[in-house]
């Protein structure tokens, strides 16, 4: 039975960009702990004061498949085990589970530690009996071992020898500098199993990228834990991805893993979890779990995986929890639209719409800086215009917005508008922390005595796209508007050279779906 070891909560942590609280490494570790994983490294005790309240607060959570372990060195040179700090960190925080690192490359034994190689063997020896000693089950990660061992074979096997004389439970072998190639990993491990009795792991890196096949490589070699983390976070160029390893492990190799059908269907609601809670984008191209893991834009490929989605796709979107994201685009087909409005709950008739023209609409759109990627909402309203089912909010008489700055305060915009509905015509303005910001505020204004849904729908996200610089400040430029009401979001685009008018676009879309929305 394999092993899967996650480390997020401690190498992950190590990523540039990444800081996690106290309560975000709880909530990660039921996270994981859902997923199934067997070892949670939850961090180093004693270290910081976010870990030490960590490994308090984790005694109270009731985990149905992980063991968390917490992480530390061995101890210090010319000390005994009873006397490392770090050491007693670990015994004191409560785990049953230690995993420990030890030098495995001479020159960073004489040069970083500043020991003897005889001095180091002792320290890694004396530290996994302590904490086993003391009831634990211990895993050894020997740092930098496949550089080691291309430096000195001999040393680094000693290194192992002596972590299984302490009665290690594992012996980790680490490519720490991510520099090892597949066959490199392979070749070593076929060297050394044969003189060891004590179960191998694998700790890749990334900074080859070839950390998944490596972990993939170690595995076939006969390691039994494989180390890493969610979305492959991890210091440098990040750690093994864990995200890929589980997949390809149970679903390519069909290896025996405690992640059962079940929990692997979680994998992609962990890992964008992941990604939230590090406050980072979720990774859109990732294999298995990225947006676009599944995304279809080519119509002959659309085409086909509506008769039989295995022409273009290696596994079920659903084995993993991901799902299908059919793209309209200029290279789309009357098969994206079909399926795409079916997805948006429109059935398209093909008889009295003409699919052929909406597709050249699609087109023409696109070439101007139109993207209906992310910005659905705009083409559910394309598809409502020609299908005969939109209704229009409102017809707009006039817009005019001034901005003001004055000395050195601040500058004020003001939008003043001017609108007719239902035949009543409606003069606003509004203030605003910038021009947009009052356009959005006046034409909200304006309507929302009629359309009393707009107060629960607000702006979430304004980005603002140059699509060619080499035209300067007349360059022209995409908008595109996530918007929400507390219960769905939905995305709006708009193009034009003037950036003022891009955003009067996606901000007419996004209102008119909002209540569009609020109607159904």
């Amino acid at each position: 039975m394999l092993k899967i070891y996650d480390t997020t909560l401690r190498d992950g942590s190590q990523q540039e960009g990444i800081s996690y609280s106290t309560e975000d490494k709880i909530n990660i570790t039921k996270q994981l702990d859902k997923l199934g994983v067997n070892y949670i490294e939850g961090g180093w005790p004693g270290s910081n004061p976010k870990d030490i309240e960590y490994f308090k607060r984790v005694q109270d959570l009731e985990l149905k498949n992980a063991k968390v372990t917490a992480f530390g060195s061995t101890r210090r040179a010319n000390l005994t085990p009873h006397e490392d700090k770090n050491l007693n960190a670990i015994l004191d925080s409560g785990v049953e589970v230690a995993t420990i690192f030890g030098k495995a490359w001479n020159l960073h034994v004489t040069d970083a530690l500043e020991t003897s190689l005889e001095e180091n063997l002792r320290m890694v020896e004396s530290s996994v009996s302590y904490l086993k000693e003391e009831g634990l089950e211990v895993h050894f990660d020997a740092e930098h071992f496949f550089d080691g061992y291309k430096a000195d074979a001999d040393y680094a096997l000693k290194v192992l020898q002596a972590a299984q004389r302490g009665g290690a439970d594992s012996l980790v072998l680490c490519d720490t500098n991510g520099g090892s190639m597949p066959f490199e990993i392979r070749s070593i491990i076929k060297q050394i199993e044969s003189q060891l009795t004590t179960p191998l792991g694998i700790h890749a890196h990334n900074d080859s990228d070839v950390a998944v096949a490596n972990s993939l490589i170690a595995v076939e070699s006969g390691v039994k834990q494989i180390q890493g983390t969610l979305n492959g976070y991890g210091e440098r160029c990040g750690n093994a991805n864990l995200s890929s390893i589980i997949p390809n492990l149970k679903l390519k190799y069909n290896y025996n893993l405690e992640i059962d059908d079940k929990q692997l269907k979680y994998l992609t609601e962990v890992s964008r979890y992941a990604s939230e809670v590090a406050n980072l984008t979720p990774p859109t191209h990732q294999p298995y779990v990225g947006d676009s893991a599944f995304a279809h834009k080519g119509g002959i490929h659309v085409s086909a995986i509506l008769k039989e989605p295995e022409t273009y796709e290696h596994i079920e979107p659903e084995l993993v929890g991901n799902k299908r994201n059919v793209l309209v685009s200029e290279l789309s087909g009357k098969s994206n639209l079909i399926y795409k409005a079916e997805e948006l709950g429109i059935k398209l008739n093909q008889e009295t719409t003409d699919l052929r023209q909406v597709l050249e609409q699609i087109k023409e759109l696109e070439h101007q800086g139109y993207h209906f990627e992310g910005a659905e909402a705009s083409f559910e309203l394309l598809i409502a215009k020609a299908t005969g089912t939109y209704n229009k909010l409102f017809e707009l008489e006039g817009v005019r917005i001034i901005t003001e700055k004055r000395g050195e305060l601040a500058p004020v915009s003001e939008a003043t508008i001017k609108v007719r509905i239902d035949g009543q015509r409606v003069h606003t303005a509004a203030e605003g922390n910038g021009p947009v910001n009052a356009l959005d505020s006046a034409l909200r204004k304006a309507l929302v005595r009629f359309y009393p849904c707009l107060k629960e729908i607000h702006l979430i996200d304004y980005k603002v796209r140059v699509l060619d610089g080499n035209d300067g400040t007349e360059a022209k430029v995409r908008v595109l508007i996530e918007s929400g009401d507390g219960h769905n979001t939905w995305g709006t685009v708009g193009a034009s050279t003037n950036i003022i008018e891009a955003s009067w676009q996606a901000l007419v879309d996004s209102i008119e779906y909002g209540v569009r929305l609020k109607k159904q």
